[in-house]
């Protein structure tokens, strides 16, 4: 007899996310390969917080097999990500993939670091190795939520270098999804904004989302049927937090306005919007150097004749090249400096986050630091 079919799925997940790993990484040593003349190179990460160079590439027989990737599960020991690392404890071994465990402790309730103990001790049980409590200081910056996942992905990231780690996998599911969708529909930041979530995403797809196909409830009856306890974050019900009022309020009412099938509809409009997105990206990327002159200007004639989904990229990204931070240039922003463009009648300079300043000049769009 197979197992509960709620663990068979999310082993099913993750399986396909370790192949997809072990592929790259494939990749990448025969590229590294190729690069020192047949030797095989293996990455070694530089210490936390160092700025020196990164270390020799050691030189190996090339009959000897690299090392065998090693792939963390961040867990807060949540429903979610406690089937996840149950799943990568199982799968890993069968691949020939070390799997080791990453909490992170944001200090923001009494009593979290004994809860950091309390995951650390669970993840050893299912047999991940290394395995890392870390503690961060959540700053101020952009709310609470948005504090609060900046500290813990840069915790991630640093955890992964340390360890020379190839992967990260997160617990994100469905759910997550549709409720990220809606926050980006709330914001009215665009069809990027509507895209959610990425299966992989970070610096080399560092992190992987396993679980974005699955919702919330089979992985928490995949904890139950294997008997895997469960800390359930009191923050996921507090209505002083965004997105705790739309899963508990927002959502519900959608479901019964609309009826079921929402939560499944918003994360295939997740994966649609992605592809436009993603298509009008590289529109972008390759349009970008036709509109510019010999100097590197942009030019407003060449500009105005593009399509404006691909011109307002194009924009975008030449303000958070003068600096503008990503994270606060809106949609507001950048339809200010596109009517320089499309509407101009002389106006003066437009003032955008990062003290970036965008104005036209003798039909050039110059965007600098002000």
């Amino acid at each position: 007899m197979g197992p509960h079919p709620a663990v068979a799925a999310i082993r099913l997940a993750v399986r396909r996310v370790l192949h997809d790993i072990l592929t790259d990484d494939s990749r990448h040593c025969r590229t590294t390969g190729e690069r020192t003349g047949g030797r095989i190179g293996v990455r070694l990460a530089r210490p936390a917080g160092s700025l020196s160079e990164a270390p020799e590439i050691p030189e190996q027989n090339p009959n000897e097999r690299p090392p065998s990737p090693l792939v963390l599960v961040a867990c807060s020991g949540g429903a979610d990500s406690m089937a996840l690392a149950s799943a990568l404890a199982f799968e890993a071994p069968k691949l020939g993939i070390r799997a080791g465990g990453i909490t992170v402790d944001h200090g923001l309730q009494p009593g979290s670091d004994l809860r950091a103990e309390e995951v650390v001790l669970r993840l050893r049980e299912l047999g991940l190795d290394p395995v890392e409590s870390i503690t961060v200081t959540v700053g101020r910056d952009g709310g609470p939520e948005a504090a609060a996942r900046d500290a813990r992905y840069a915790a991630l990231d640093a955890a992964l270098e340390r360890h020379g780690g190839a992967a990260i996998l997160l617990g994100h599911t469905r759910d997550d999804q549709a409720e990220t969708v809606l926050l980006g529909l709330a914001r009215g930041s665009g069809i990027r904004s509507l895209s959610g979530m990425a299966e992989v995403s970070g610096a080399g797809g560092r992190y992987r989302r396993p679980f974005l196909q699955l919702d919330r409830q089979t992985a928490r009856k995949a904890c139950m049927v294997q008997s895997l306890p469960v800390w359930d974050d009191p923050h996921n019900t507090d209505p002083a937090y965004t997105r705790s009022r739309l899963r508990h309020e927002g959502l519900p009412a959608l479901e019964k306005a609309l009826g079921k099938g929402v939560v499944e509809a918003l994360a295939r409009t997740a994966q649609l919007s992605r592809d436009d997105a993603d298509a009008l990206d590289t529109w972008a990327s390759q349009a970008e150097a036709s509109v510019r002159d010999a100097a590197g200007l942009l030019e407003c004639a060449k500009l105005y004749a593009l399509p404006p989904a691909v011109r307002r990229r194009i924009l975008r990204r030449a303000a958070i090249e003068a600096g503008a931070p990503a994270g606060s240039l809106f949609a507001r922003h950048i339809e200010e400096v596109d009517r320089l463009i499309t509407g101009w009648r002389g106006q003066g300079a437009i003032n955008l986050p990062g003290k970036v300043v965008a104005q036209r000049q003798g039909g050039r769009l110059v965007i600098r630091q002000g």
